[in-house]
Order: structure tokens, then C-alpha cells, then sequence
């Protein structure tokens, strides 16, 4: 089924992070819990910062269930991060596995050394900011055999790129054959004004939709012009869009169930969400689940 191509393994579960900021005992409960759920088709990896791997491991060690797969947070310090990683999943070997990990990029020496030492052992996401160097950095990232990442918002509404420089990111991953995952900001699967953070009067502003940003995604290997990406990033009608068995549909474009797999099997891999239930339910409100 189509959705299923587009849904599963999509959602990392970062519960430790703004604006959910919950505790590792609560979030390691969440995540067990969602991998036994009728949803667990759409959970991907735990996000956990490398420097609280050993209170996960403490926490899950009363766990019974299968390993968590885990996404680690990289901190400043690359090599002693490395060394910490090898070191948990030995000795938690029964509880958690990190297979991914993900970094910011401020340099290309710095992407460079990073890459390097994580490279050969787990898949690795380098976060790059949308910038006049986001291209000179996406270049050592693609040379560096690794993934790009993006930030797609936060608590604030100035977190939050413009639908022009996520369209831009999407391109110019494509243009280097660059798998990448986002992050923050993805609540929701139709672009729309929401709550920026779970207080009653928090403010308000514009987050991006995850349906508009994975159908982009497929899109935009298709060679599409950019004010097309734009638009379907900027889209807020969930009626534009269309579910059939084989395709989804967006006003005149049609997207085949073999492109949309492709995209996320090749290209456009997971999202970052501190919540599983939000996007989830959100899903279940527009009777798409």
C-alpha cells in the first residue's frame, strides 16, 4: 500500500528533547511501548545524546524486550564520543544497539575527521545549516560517503528555515545523490499554524507538514522546478492531496507507489519528532490510518 511506503520506519523518537523534554525513564517506557503498538510500523530509531547512553543502558536494564536500535547524538568531541559508543553497545549489547549517529557540520575538516571516525562503523547524519555554505559543506558530506541532515524547526518561530531553503536542500541533495533525515518541527503531516511548544499559551507559528516535505522529497528526483517544490512545501489543504492504492496524488502530480519507496528507501530517510503519538494521531484525525 502506498502509505505504508511512505509512513514506515519514518518517525525517530527524540522524547529527551524540546519541547516534550521528558525524562529517560518515561521516554524509554514510550518507546517500548510504541514498538509493541499497532503503529510500530511507522517507528524508526530512539535519538539518545551519546553522553546519556549509559543512563539508557541503567534504565533499560529491567527491560525485557528486543534491543533498542539508537540514533546517538555526537557532542564535541568525536573520538571520545566513538570510544563511548563501541564501549555501550558492548556492554549493553542486550539492551540497545547504535547503529546511526548524527553531528553537526560547522567545517569541512570538521565533517571530514567526524566521517572518519564514525564512518565505517555506523551510518551517520551530518546536520548542515541553511547557509550560504550549506553547498560547499553538502560537497564534503557527499565525498565523505555519509548523510545530510536538516533542521526543519524548533520552540521558536525564527527556528524555522523558509519553504525556499528546505527546497534548496532538497535539490541539492539530489544533485550529490545524498540520503538525508530531518529534524524538529514535524509535528504535523499538513503544513499549518500549530502550538510551538505543549504549554496551553504557548505561541502559535507556521510549521512544515511531513507529508509535504517526503512527497517533496520524491518530487524533487524528478527534476521538478523549484517554485513547484516551494509549493508543495508550502501547501495547507489537506484536500490537495490525494490517497489511492498505488499513488498519491497533489493537484496535478501523481506520485507512484515505486517512486515514493524508492525515495525513502534511497533518499529521504526519517524524521526526528519528540513526540510519536502527535504525528500519529494526526494521521488517524485525516483518516489516512
Amino acid at each position: 500500500m502506498v502509505l505504508r511506503a511512505l509512513l514506515a520506519g519514518l518517525i525517530d523518537y527524540a522524547g529527551l528533547f524540546p519541547p516534550a523534554s521528558l525524562d529517560m525513564l518515561e521516554v524509554a517506557n514510550r518507546y517500548g511501548d510504541y514498538t509493541s503498538s499497532d503503529e510500530s510500523w511507522l517507528l524508526g530509531r530512539l535519538v539518545v545524546p551519546v553522553a546519556r547512553l549509559a543512563e539508557l543502558g541503567d534504565v533499560l536494564r529491567s527491560h525485557d524486550h528486543p534491543p533498542f536500535l539508537i540514533s546517538a547524538l555526537i557532542g564535541g568531541d568525536v573520538d571520545a564520543d566513538a570510544r563511548t559508543i563501541a564501549g555501550c553497545n558492548e556492554q549493553w549489547a542486550q539492551c540497545l544497539k547504535v547503529d546511526t549517529c548524527e553531528l553537526r557540520g560547522t567545517s569541512p575538516a570538521q565533517i571530514a575527521h567526524a566521517a572518519r571516525a564514525l564512518a565505517g562503523e555506523y551510518t551517520v547524519y551530518v546536520e548542515v545549516a541553511s547557509s550560504v555554505d550549506q553547498a560547499i559543506l553538502l560537497d564534503v558530506v557527499a565525498a565523505e560517503h555519509v548523510r545530510a541532515k536538516i533542521r526543519t524547526g524548533g520552540v521558536t518561530a525564527d527556528a524555522f528555515p523558509s519553504p525556499l531553503e528546505v527546497a534548496r536542500f532538497l535539490q541539492r541533495c539530489a544533485e550529490r545523490t545524498l540520503a538525508f533525515k530531518a529534524t524538529a518541527g514535524l509535528h504535523h503531516p499538513i503544513r499549518g499554524t500549530y502550538r510551538l511548544t505543549y504549554d496551553s499559551d504557548a505561541p502559535r507559528g507556521v510549521m512544515f507538514g511531513f507529508l509535504n516535505l517526503f512527497l517533496a522529497a520524491t518530487l524533487v528526483r524528478q527534476r521538478v522546478e523549484q517554485d513547484e517544490l516551494v509549493a508543495i512545501l508550502e501547501e495547507t489543504d489537506p484536500a490537495s492531496f490525494g490517497i489511492a492504492d498505488h499513488a498519491i496524488s497533489w493537484r496535478e502530480r501523481a506520485l507512484t507507489e515505486t517512486a515514493i519507496a524508492s525515495a525513502r528507501r534511497e533518499f529521504a530517510v526519517a524524521f526526528g519528532s519528540c513526540s510519536f503519538r502527535e504525528p500519529v494521531d494526526d494521521l488517524f484525525q485525516l483518516r489516512l490510518l
